[in-house]
């Protein structure tokens, strides 16, 4: 028997490279550049924006590594203060689309859109709003996954960074998540 109730929409918003997008938001200068989010060589890499990663940099890296890795990258300290701003500020975005935001961290959150959609349009045209109004209003971009689950939602929105929108709909789950690799699967690593 099948059930008339119609299959949620989850959006998975995520800020992209957020902390050294910030960075570039307030010093245009390193924009295009290398930029490491993370000083002194026995701290981690909090974030790197997309041209350092070329190199092979990523989040939670010894800095010191990253420093051998790419020379000549810009390595700044970390403002959590800014971060915080901002976050609060995107967090309020969401908020005018849907009451049920969940945030996981300050630069990414899960929104239950589907009482949202007769008045706002498909889960894409509210993705769409969403990342048209945080480019807008606070100058950054994000990349947003929308599924029936968060699980696909996140998988999604990383599967589409940066700067990117994924739909999965139900029927494309299997399709989607078959050639992924079991290391893509959200929450699962080395052990």
């Amino acid at each position: 028997m099948e059930s008339n109730q119609a299959l949620p929409t989850i959006l998975h918003v995520d800020m992209d490279a957020f902390y050294a997008s910030v960075a570039e938001l307030d010093n245009p200068q390193y924009k295009g550049k290398p930029l490491v989010v993370g000083a002194g060589a026995r701290s981690v890499v909090l974030s790197a924006n997309y041209a350092a990663r070329k190199f092979g940099i990523r989040a939670a890296m010894p800095v010191g590594r990253a420093q051998r890795m790419a020379p000549h990258a810009i390595f700044i300290a970390p403002d959590h203060k800014r971060y915080s701003e901002i976050s609060t500020r995107i967090m309020e975005i969401f908020n005018k689309y849907t009451p049920l935001v969940e945030p996981i961290s300050l630069d990414e959150a899960f929104l239950d859109v589907t009482g949202a959609k007769k008045l706002l349009g498909t889960g894409r045209e509210i993705a769409a709003a969403i990342r048209a109004k945080v480019e807008a209003q606070e100058g950054i971009t994000c990349s947003v996954g929308i599924a029936p689950s968060k699980f696909i939602a996140k998988l999604a929105s990383t599967h589409c960074k940066p700067n990117g929108m994924l739909e999965i709909t139900s029927d494309r789950i299997l399709e989607f998540l078959h050639p992924l690799p079991i290391s893509a699967m959200w929450g699962v690593g080395p052990k």
